[in-house]
């Protein structure tokens, strides 16, 4: 009998996949690999500095918050050796995307014999626009669920390649990747091209972000950082940033604000 291993990209999802009471344990996979130095080697010891040193540097995470909430739930991911089945449950924004690449990077060289799957949100017809999983009846989860597509060996290693070229110092290469919708990946295209947006412009050296930041505060004038956060939360369409992420940007730009 087939058993199973759901992963998830967030606590407030994995909250709402309890509720579905689907069969099988469920890991909450709590990084933000779209932000900070990465490593290739996802789960090695080098992986886990690297990634300690930036979240420690540029969000006070505290050594043990990190081990209890990252590396605890990590360790049991490692622990999870029987499934046959792995399911993943990631949004199509640039965090989701990236932290999937990473999983399924580890997946391809830990859990070679394991069947693995993906469960994509879809397109709201009055809006036209894809909706958040979270967001979702859990009548729908459950369509999206019975519907999953099982990934190839094919898809796996492309994810793993991408990730690598993610990994890189030349982001330039990932400019050439283009055929993603060639594998089960549609939503990774217009992810990556968000994240090559990050990079700062020939225009005044700043990135998409930054701009926008500057743009919405010189047109709109919020009457505070909490209207500005709001704003930037309910326009943003390909990050799934949150507000921490945000704020890091908007410090590092305050030299640029007056008053």
């Amino acid at each position: 009998m087939s058993s199973q291993l759901h992963i998830t990209n967030g606590d407030s999802f994995t909250q709402r996949l309890q509720e579905l009471d689907l069969k099988g344990d469920i890991i909450t996979w709590r990084e933000m690999l779209c932000e900070g130095k990465t490593e290739t080697n996802v789960g090695s010891e080098a992986f886990w500095k690297t990634r300690f040193e930036f979240l420690h540097k540029n969000y006070n995470v505290s050594k043990s918050w990190f081990v209890e909430k990252t590396l605890k739930e990590y360790r049991s991911l490692c622990n999870h050796k029987q499934q046959d089945q792995i399911i993943l449950w990631f949004e199509h924004d640039l965090y989701c995307q990236i932290n999937m690449l990473a999983v399924l990077s580890w997946l391809k060289t830990h859990r070679r014999h394991a069947e693995i799957s993906m469960v994509r949100t879809s397109i709201d017809p009055e809006t036209s626009q894809l909706t958040s999983l979270n967001k979702l009846s859990n009548e729908k989860l459950l369509s999206l669920f019975s519907s999953r597509k099982v990934l190839s060996q094919d898809d796996i290693e492309y994810a793993d390649y991408v990730w690598q070229l993610y990994c890189s110092d030349n982001p330039i290469r990932l400019e050439n990747i283009t055929d993603s919708d060639h594998f089960s990946f549609e939503y990774l295209s217009d992810a990556l091209k968000a994240h090559l947006k990050r990079f700062p412009t020939i225009k005044n050296g700043l990135n998409e972000i930054e701009n926008r930041i500057l743009e919405v505060s010189l047109l709109e004038k919020p009457k505070s950082k909490k209207a500005l956060l709001t704003n930037l939360l309910e326009t943003q369409t390909l990050y799934g940033f949150g507000d921490t992420q945000y704020e890091r940007v908007i410090t590092s730009l305050k030299p640029l604000f007056k008053g």
